[in-house]
């Protein structure tokens, strides 16, 4: 099987990566509200994160159904195949696993777990995230550049 055509880059994978990319900043715009102390505005940064993280992950699945109905693409399409939806599959459950984090981490807000010195978890699921992001943009050129 043929790598994805490349005007398929400026469709689905290209907006998924803005997605991720900007949940980056989102994200870290929650971390500089945790540190400022400004709760408000972390709660709405933090939940903007989550919300870009559901589009990659429902703009993931139409991108799945497209390989598959459209392009044939299965995992017995050769190592293209296998290579595609087990790179992106793997990034795609990294990705929910970060999204669960991220909640988990906005549940603990509510509960005031965190305090502007005391904040561990916050950067553990934060450079959890930041690491998902960039092992996405090698994932972009791997699969969809080269």
């Amino acid at each position: 099987m043929e790598p994805l055509p490349k005007p398929w880059l400026e469709g689905l994978p290209l907006k998924n990566t803005i997605i991720l990319l900007i949940s980056s900043v989102t994200l870290h715009m929650a971390h500089v509200s945790l540190e400022q102390n400004k709760r408000m505005a972390l709660i709405v940064w933090l939940e903007i994160t989550i919300v870009l993280a559901a589009f990659f992950l429902y703009y993931q699945g139409v991108e799945y159904i497209h390989a598959y109905q459209d392009m044939g693409l299965t995992l017995q399409s050769g190592i293209y195949g296998n290579t595609f939806f087990l790179l992106t599959g793997f990034h795609g459950l990294h990705v929910f696993l970060g999204t669960t984090v991220l909640v988990v981490l906005l549940f603990r807000i509510a509960k005031d777990h965190f305090t502007p010195k005391d904040h561990f978890a916050f950067q553990a699921g934060s450079w959890y995230w930041h690491f998902v992001d960039v092992v996405w943009l090698c994932l972009f050129v791997f699969v969809y550049v080269i």
